[in-house]
């Protein structure tokens, strides 16, 4: 819900640009820390969700650690004043030169996808002189019930150690004197709405915890992942995610060893709400079956519908300015002005009568938004206003 003088503002503002309501990520963020705050779990958040500045700030001022899939990411968290001992470093394909980012500032993981991958860190924290801390990302075989590009957990899936792989992984390790193993990692997916894909995960957990245990490994640190989704249909209704209910539903489940220290690595959850793509309309075009509402933002601010045809609520922003007038709706196919078919934000969307110059708003845009803008047509960079700063 957009107050009368926020959109008077925006109306003041060149688009297009991301808004991000400072109040909604600390309210956030403090239900996020009093939830897993209960049971001592640890939050790495997930910076490839979004790593704008000002954001990125606001989550380390939190207590949250960061888990990064780039040395750039890396590099970004230590601008940014995270402490490198509550950094993690994931990704499938990290290259030498990333590596040796991670070695160098010291951080407190590697979540290692390969036994080529330990090998290499191995030689790498060799030649520096170093140990690096590592935990096995283990593809646990379950199904995270969410869209096939965003599911991570399954043996299909390119992602992790598989379960048959173990006896030869820890077998290896034993050689691999400059690693040293203090946690498993697991992840299953992104936007997972439906609680027993985390229960699965847990009980996935114990039998290979139990694994663990049998062959006398010890094991420090269970890193379960992130992937809570968040209301993309009703976002005033639902702005904040069940934290509560996700982090007691680890804490039933999850079979701890004395000692173990549970880590999560949170992002959607964390930032989805707190961010919208504003847009102003170029113009309104009939068509043959439909009207198309043509705006100045498109594929190369908000990549998400034109990827994956992922949701995100269109709403007219004139509907908040004067309550009082009664608008016809009229059906929209909501385009942005990219040359590519695919630059298409929703099909035959209910909104007011719309006209050339209205302010549209694309909601639950701050996770895997402005992160994933280009530049593609030789397009401006997008922007980011705060609500503190208008």
């Amino acid at each position: 819900m957009f107050k009368t003088d926020i959109v008077s503002k925006f109306k003041n503002t060149p688009t297009p640009f991301y808004y991000y309501d400072v109040d909604v990520l600390k309210q956030t963020l403090e239900l996020l820390k009093k939830e897993s705050d209960k049971y001592g779990f640890i939050v790495h958040y997930a910076t490839k969700a979004n790593s704008n500045n000002k954001i990125l700030d606001i989550i380390r001022s939190y207590g949250l650690g960061a888990d990064c899939v780039s040395g750039n990411e890396i590099k970004k968290a230590i601008e940014c004043k995270f402490d490198p001992n509550h950094i993690v470093f994931a990704g499938v394909g990290k290259s030498d030169a990333e590596i040796n980012i991670a070695l160098d500032y010291s951080i407190f993981c590697f979540n290692c996808e390969s036994l080529q991958e330990m090998e290499v860190i191995n030689e790498l924290a060799k030649a520096k002189g170093t140990i690096a801390n590592i935990a096995l990302r283990i593809n646990p075989n379950v199904n995270a019930n969410t869209h096939k590009y965003i599911t991570t957990g399954l043996e299909e899936n390119k992602f992790g150690i598989n379960l048959w792989e173990l006896e030869s992984v820890t077998t290896a390790l034993k050689e691999l004197k400059n690693l040293k193993l203090i946690g498993l990692h697991f992840h299953i997916g992104s936007q997972i709405t439906d609680m027993s894909s985390f229960k699965s995960l847990c009980m996935k957990v114990n039998e290979i915890q139990s694994w663990f245990v049998s062959h006398k490994i010890t094991i420090e640190n269970i890193n379960v992942g992130g992937g809570w989704g968040v209301d993309y249909h009703e976002p005033d209704k639902n702005r904040f995610v069940d934290f509560a209910a996700y982090f007691k539903l680890y804490n039933d489940f999850l079979e701890l060893r004395p000692g173990q220290k549970v880590h999560f690595e949170l992002g959607r959850a964390v930032v989805a709400q707190c961010g919208t793509l504003i847009s102003k309309v170029l113009y309104i075009k009939k068509g043959v079956n439909t009207n198309f509402a043509i705006l100045d933002a498109g594929m190369t601010e908000l990549m998400r519908p034109a990827l994956y045809q992922a949701y995100h609520k269109i709403e007219n922003l004139k509907q908040y300015q004067d309550t009082s007038i009664k608008y016809q709706d009229l059906k929209y196919d909501v385009v942005g002005p990219i040359c590519e078919s695919s630059d298409c934000f929703g099909k035959a969307v209910n909104l007011p009568e719309t006209f050339r110059g209205d302010i549209i708003a694309l909601r639950t845009a701050g996770a895997y938004g402005e992160v994933m803008s280009s530049a593609y047509n030789l397009r401006d960079r997008v922007k980011s206003v705060y609500s503190d700063e208008l």
